[in-house]
């Protein structure tokens, strides 16, 4: 069977069974057909992980590659080295990268010497089946002596992954290379422990929305990338526990699954991710004050419920719209939603974030949950199963052509130049106490690859530990 053609419609399509059945597994001797074409190419050194002996088929798409796990992998064998920073940086993308103008034009030396006072240390792990898969870790080494001091772990045990990532580090899994023109990425979460509520307390396990408590030597701030301007004030920048600093504990959040729109995906700062994603799925647990701008919708009456309603564990389902700006001092994209409740627009008001379901993590890992993003000849597909509140075991998949009736765009849906005629462009201004800068945000003649993120691509907010499993790549069975 080959696609259901997108609706050309910005509408939601809600099924409470799944679209795309398993069909008859494969046998063994199967394996090597689908295996034999390998369109992320070779990777020296890599670590192979076993193939599933019967991995599941979805109708319309060809299993191209798996990780299931199986197969303890050793981290320590992949070192770990220093980003050196700069345009000539292996992780360089743009003005807004962890040393980037965005940065200098707002603090300058100031900037430059808190970023100076460690070293940013990265490592780089290719897993799987002819090293399609990547491990992106980022930590940081304040004794600059090559070892970080709390580094981000990747703990394979029990045929299963364990991503444990510390405030101030960063862990992602994503493709080697860019995925192709249609694709279908999907994975399996078996526990999420990123904050949000249990049993209708912020507070468990010692925790508050999943942050240790700080003590006198450990804090949690977003040190040393703050949006807003540093000031001649007499304090010490170079210090993370500083009055400068913003506290970061009152959030914490998950990105299940999203498509970037660069090709080599790695953790980087808090700003750095609000320009860079086409569609995603994350959630977003925030225990503070401000929380009363967002929503929540119950998919078992189609109601739209205050935050305060909610559990904390709210899925946010975003298109991310190409055509206006959360806030274009940052380069921060307007969201689309798609609810039970009905499309959400963040700048529709009482809209700003209105999660579609509620993810249960008490009831994990004895309850799991699937996520997988489809790209197809015509736009995009989210689609989740599990056990949500409110509602029990459902699916729901969410599909958006590249351009919808309402004429919003997805964020740089082309790949190729020309896939797109520059109809969408705009000259953002960006402008600090210390210069300046214009930027040409999605020009005729631009191109951008796909490529999946699934964990913490921050490097100074959000804690926790999440365990995923069948990380599955398939293409179209033509």
């Amino acid at each position: 069977m080959k696609h259901r053609p997108l609706k050309q419609t910005a509408a939601i399509i809600g099924i409470t069974a799944l679209c795309f059945p398993i069909t008859a597994h494969a046998q063994s001797s199967d394996l090597g057909s689908l295996f034999s074409s390998n369109p992320f190419g070779s990777s020296s050194g890599s670590h192979h992980a076993p193939v599933t002996p019967e991995p599941p088929l979805r109708e319309g798409w060809q299993l191209v590659h798996e990780e299931n796990f199986n197969t303890p992998l050793d981290m320590d064998q992949f070192a770990w080295q220093v980003d050196p920073h700069g345009d000539n940086s292996p992780w360089h993308v743009d003005e807004f990268d962890d040393d980037g103008e965005f940065f200098t034009i707002n603090g300058a030396d100031y900037f430059r010497d808190a970023l100076g006072s460690f070293n940013l240390l990265r490592k780089q792990a290719r897993i799987g089946e002819g090293g399609w898969l990547t491990a992106e870790f980022a930590a940081r080494d304040y004794a600059k002596d090559g070892v970080p001091e709390n580094p981000p772990q990747l703990i394979t045990e029990n045929g299963e992954a364990r991503l444990e990532v510390p405030q101030d580090g960063g862990l992602i899994l994503t493709s080697t290379n860019p995925l192709p023109d249609q694709y279908r990425v999907e994975y399996e979460l078996k526990t999420l422990d990123f904050g949000g509520m249990r049993n209708g307390s912020w507070e468990y396990d010692g925790k508050k929305n999943g942050h240790t408590p700080p003590t006198d030597t450990e804090c949690k701030t977003n040190f040393p990338w703050k949006r807003q301007a540093l000031e001649d004030d007499g304090k010490d920048k170079t210090d993370p526990c500083g009055e400068t600093w913003g506290d970061t504990t009152t959030e914490n959040g998950y990105y299940l699954l999203s498509i970037m729109d660069y090709a080599h995906p790695a953790p980087h700062n808090n700003i750095f991710i609000h320009s860079h994603r086409k569609v995603g799925m994350d959630v977003y647990s925030v225990d503070a004050p401000w929380n009363r701008s967002y929503k929540v919708c119950n998919p078992a009456d189609g109601t739209i419920k205050p935050y305060s309603e909610g559990n904390g564990n709210g899925v946010n389902e975003i298109f991310f719209d190409g055509s206006k700006w959360r806030d274009p001092g940052f380069a921060y994209n307007e969201f689309v939603m798609p609810t039970e409740c009905g499309v959400q627009y963040g700048d529709t008001k009482g809209s700003t974030i209105v999660s579609a379901v509620e993810l249960q993590p008490e009831l994990m890992p004895n309850e799991t949950y699937t996520f997988a993003i489809e790209r197809t000849a015509t736009g995009y597909v989210q689609e989740m199963s599990g056990n949500f509140r409110h509602v029990g075991q459902q699916t729901y998949r969410y599909e958006r052509p590249f351009v919808g009736e309402d004429g919003r765009p997805i964020w740089h849906y082309n790949q190729t130049p020309e896939a797109y005629d520059g109809q969408f462009n705009s000259t953002l201004s960006f402008e600090g106490p210390y210069g300046s800068f214009e930027k040409e945000m999605w020009p005729a003649g631009s191109a951008y690859p796909d490529n999946f993120v699934i964990g913490i691509p921050h490097i100074n907010y959000y804690a926790g530990s999440a365990t995923v499993d069948n990380i599955r790549f398939f293409t179209p069975d033509n």
